[in-house]
Formats: C-alpha cells, sequence, structure tokens
C-alpha cells in the first residue's frame, strides 16, 4: 500500500489486550469452541452471560489525561492505539468483540467489521489507491464490485487490469508485467490485487498461490496486498491467509449472518493493512452498527452446523441435478470437471460449499419457468442463508455488467444461482425435480 496510508502510523485502537484463552492443557481450541465467549468478560455487564446491545454514541473518560491519549493513539501521534473506548465510529464494545471473533477464523491478526460488503470493499480499494494507481484483479468478481473498480475507481485516476479466475502462472507472470508497466507510464503504482475465489456467480477458481509468486516476482509484498473476497467458502470451507493471501473480504449478510435478516461486511488479515483500512473507516465511518454487530455474534455461534448441513444438502442436490436430462452443466466445486480448477480445489478448499451455478438447456426463458415454478426454493438474490435460494444473475445480480462481458466471464442466460439451505435435502430435490417438468 502507498505511504499516505501505511498503518505504521496508525496503531490498532483497542480498549483492553486481546483476550487470552485459546488454549487449554496445551491444546488449541477450535473456532467453533472460541465463538461461545472468546472475548467478553461477564463481570464487566453485571454477570450477563451474552454481551448486552451497548446502544451509545460516545463514552465517558475517567479523565481529561485519558481522553487526550485516546486521541493521540486513534490519530496515530502516539504508537499503540486508544487504550479505551472513544466514539462509535471508531470502536465499540459490540464491534469490538465481533472482530475479536472474526480474526480468529482465518487465523488474522486483526478484522474490522463494516455496515456492508460493498462498504468493506470500498475503503480498501480508495484506502489502497492514489490516481495513476492500477489495480489487478480476478474475474468474475460480484457485479457492484467489478463496477466499483472500473466506474468509481476511474474517476480518481485508477486503472485496472483483470485475468481470469484459472489463469496459470505463466498467465499471471504476463499479467503482472503488463500491471507494472501501466503503472509506470501513469506515474503510479500496483497497490492491491484484489480476488474473488469461487468467482460469483460461475464459482471459478483462483490460484492463490500461484497469484502470491507472481506477485512477489514484480512487486514488494509489503506495498501491495493480495486481498481476496472469501463469501462463497468462508470461514468454514477456505482459508486464504493459508494460501499467500494478506487480506480476507466477507459478506456477512452470506453464511456468516446465515439468516437473512442483515447487511453486514468485514476485512481481516495483516496487522499491517488492518489498520490503513482502519484509519480510513475511522474518518468515513461505515462500522457495523451495535444491534447488527450483537446478531453476528449470535449467528457465529452456530455457522459451522449451519454451514456443514447446507453442505452436505448441496452435495445430495447436484447429484440429482447433474443425472437430470433438461440440465446442461453444474459450477459446483464438488463436481469439477476441469483439471486446472480440480487442482486449486485439491489445495485450497476444504469443502465444496453450498452455493453453485446450474446451466439449464435451453436460454432466459426456461431458466424464468424454472424459478416461477420453485415451491420450497425461493426467487431471490444473496445466499448463504438457512433456507434455499435461487436467481438469475445475467438479469438480476450482474444486469448491469456488458453482455459480451458476461459471455467472455460464462455468465450465460441459461445460468441459475442456487444458494443450498438447511431443509431437508430429499424435499429440496422433490421441489428441484417438478420446476424442472416446467422447463
Amino acid at each position: 500500500m502507498t505511504d499516505a496510508i501505511d498503518a505504521t502510523e496508525n496503531p490498532t485502537p483497542r480498549r483492553n489486550p486481546k483476550p487470552e484463552t485459546t488454549k487449554i492443557a496445551g491444546r488449541e481450541l477450535k473456532p467453533s469452541t472460541l465463538m461461545m465467549g472468546h472475548g467478553y468478560d461477564p463481570t464487566l455487564s453485571e454477570g450477563s452471560l451474552k454481551p448486552p446491545i451497548f446502544l451509545t454514541s460516545t463514552f465517558a473518560f475517567p479523565s481529561a489525561a485519558d481522553g487526550k491519549r485516546h486521541f493521540e493513539g486513534i490519530t496515530g501521534q502516539r504508537p499503540g492505539g486508544a487504550e479505551g473506548l472513544v466514539y462509535s465510529r471508531f470502536n465499540a464494545p459490540n464491534q469490538e468483540i465481533l472482530e475479536d471473533r472474526l480474526a480468529i477464523w482465518d487465523g488474522a491478526e486483526e478484522a474490522l467489521s463494516f455496515s456492508s460488503g460493498m462498504t468493506a470493499i470500498a475503503i480498501l480499494m480508495l484506502a489502497a489507491c492514489k490516481a495513476g494507481d492500477v489495480i489487478v484483479h480476478s474475474g468474475p468478481l460480484y457485479a457492484a464490485s467489478e463496477g466499483f473498480v472500473a466506474k468509481i475507481m476511474a474517476k480518481y485516476g485508477v486503472t485496472y487490469i483483470d485475468f481470469p479466475a484459472g489463469a496459470t502462472p505463466e498467465e499471471l507472470d504476463e499479467v503482472m508485467k503488463k500491471a507494472k508497466a501501466q503503472a509506470e507510464e501513469q506515474g503510479g503504482e500496483v497497490p492491491l490485487i484484489y480476488l474473488e475465489s469461487p468467482g460469483n456467480p460461475t464459482n471459478a477458481l483462483v490460484d492463490i498461490e500461484a497469484v502470491q509468486q507472481a506477485r512477489d516476482a514484480h512487486f514488494d509484498a509489503d506495498r501491495c496486498p493480495i486481498a481476496i473476497d472469501n463469501t462463497f467458502l468462508g470461514p468454514l470451507w477456505q482459508r486464504p491467509l493459508d494460501h499467500g493471501a494478506d487480506l480476507v473480504v466477507y459478506s456477512l449478510t452470506k453464511y456468516v449472518g446465515g439468516h437473512s435478516d442483515l447487511v453486514a461486511g468485514s476485512i481481516s488479515g495483516r496487522k499491517r493493512f488492518i489498520d490503513a483500512i482502519r484509519a480510513l473507516r475511522n474518518t468515513m465511518g461505515g462500522i457495523v452498527d451495535p444491534n447488527t454487530a450483537w446478531m453476528l455474534l449470535r449467528s457465529l455461534e452456530t455457522v459451522e452446523l449451519r454451514m456443514q448441513r447446507a453442505g452436505e444438502n448441496a452435495e445430495k442436490v447436484c447429484a440429482f441435478l447433474k443425472a437430470h436430462p433438461k440440465v446442461e452443466g453444474l459450477g459446483y466445486l464438488g463436481l469439477i470437471e476441469d483439471e486446472r480448477q480440480q487442482d486449486i480445489y485439491n489445495r485450497h478448499c476444504l469443502g465444496a460449499g453450498s452455493t453453485f451455478s446450474v446451466f439449464l438447456k435451453g436460454g432466459e426463458a426456461e431458466c424464468f419457468r424454472f424459478l416461477d415454478n420453485l415451491k420450497i426454493a425461493k426467487l431471490a438474490v444473496s445466499l448463504g442463508g438457512t433456507e434455499t435460494l435461487a436467481s438469475h444473475p445475467a438479469s438480476m445480480t450482474h444486469l448491469s455488467v456488458p453482455h459480451a462481458r458476461r459471455q467472455q466471464l460464462g455468465i450465460s442466460d441459461s445460468l441459475v444461482r442456487i444458494s443450498i439451505g438447511i431443509e431437508d435435502a430429499d424435499d429440496l430435490i422433490a421441489d428441484f425435480e417438478q420446476a424442472l417438468e416446467h422447463v
């Protein structure tokens, strides 16, 4: 990242040292165990088993000297960050507990929470870039992410170069060379490599390890972080920080929230980069509100159970769909047919997930008939909830992507995106079977 947002000048504000008990008798506790209490001391809240919702905009300082010291930390004038709670645009109890727990899942040094996934992505990119810079990103991306890079960042003199999700090491090396040359010509740098893997909605995988090797061959790793949107598989089925990524982005709306009743986002990863993003979030706002943070703490207690059940359901549903005569193909990670994609899956993924694309024989009309006749599955965008959802990306979430670009990325009119929930698998299969009769 650039000097302007170098994290060393913006230490992490915390009211207390990081919580303690992550081991018992030398055993490292699992995330599913830590979600029940990590980062929260009931004795500080009248013995309440669960954290209360702290609905306050500001916090009283013990003394004027404490207030001064906290603001020296918040503004980066003193190393160490704030030693207490200051103002809810910066930090607050529910948000700090949530961020402690989010960091655990990815093995991250720090985490930040945001009011939405797109808020997290926007602040990440704005923190990283200045005029003349070049963002390198994979494709496909979520349409709003791609649009933010191509349209909004362009207003500030930032350009981009993209590459297909399954790019080989040789292709990635050429992309980095091209990006470096373009940045030098524009008087800028390559301050960010942004990935989405699996890509939305095709489930195409990016070789994170190969991207890291290509990055390291051409750029300073401390000035050019690799960030990845891990929403489709995280936090259970993929740990990108273990494979070379520096930052992991989530729409917490999806699997982490998991009940289709909130909107939020997060970024976790290396403290060097997290603190820089935090500095801009402190200025712009965009931190998640306390009620939503509290709801996410509730959801984190069951995220493993929900994702496991949904994954088991998806495996059964996809076995049925693969054999159906009206289905032309599946973009499901448990049934990969491409050798390169299978290799990436074997190295990077811990499970196939429960969101996938199904290609029906026909086009938009056939997809619409299928969607309109679903009884259990709901026709709605989003994913990762307890209920099964289905949508038509080409005419919905990715409608803003130009037709030629959609075709290039494999987002055809015959593609339906399905997110399997935790209903009974046989009931879901019966629903899909009767809906396909109308195609």
